[in-house]
């Protein structure tokens, strides 16, 4: 029965299989293996300038392949190249912003009103009142002595030095 065709009833379509199985043949149906001598074939001489021409063809193969080979390496040091400068500009760029973010904050910290406000809740500061002044009575004596003695300091002259003096000493 087709496949295609329609089939009336409920029970299914048998198929048959597309190719015939394989079914061993027998002892006397096997056919035996028949050793055949061939025939050489004649060998092809190739000229002399021919053989010049295929290796010149190899030759330039073997070129082509080498310079093409050398600039793929070339430009994969390059590309490798442009990677580093890029990763390091990006280095750059957040260290340069990370400095600009503390020369901020150092300009925040030297603020009067800041360091007077950090005084007060860190370190539990006050400013002084009057009561707790005190004056202290200096007389215009000045306590200051100056140098009487005059300091000298002499110098090892160096090996030139001692040469040269050496020679004018004669």
């Amino acid at each position: 029965m087709a496949r295609n065709k329609y089939q009336y009833g409920t029970n299914p379509r048998k198929l048959e299989p597309e190719y015939s199985p394989y079914r061993k043949r027998s002892l006397k149906t096997e056919r035996k293996l028949e050793v055949r001598k061939t025939e050489k074939k004649p060998e092809v001489k190739i000229s002399r300038d021919e053989k010049i021409k295929i290796t010149k063809r190899i030759a330039i193969v073997f070129v082509i392949f080498a310079v093409l080979l050398t600039i793929s390496y070339r430009n994969s040091q390059i590309n490798e190249s442009f990677n580093q400068v890029q990763t390091l500009k990006k280095k750059l760029s957040s260290i340069e912003k990370e400095n600009e973010q503390l020369r901020v904050n150092i300009e925040n910290s030297i603020n009067l009103n800041n360091i007077e406000q950090a005084a007060k809740e860190k370190l539990g500061m006050q400013k002084l009142t009057n009561k707790q002044t005190v004056y202290v009575d200096l007389p215009k004596k000045d306590y200051i002595e100056s140098a009487s003695e005059e300091v000298v300091i002499e110098e090892e002259p160096n090996w030139f030095q001692k040469i040269i003096n050496f020679i004018m000493n004669k």
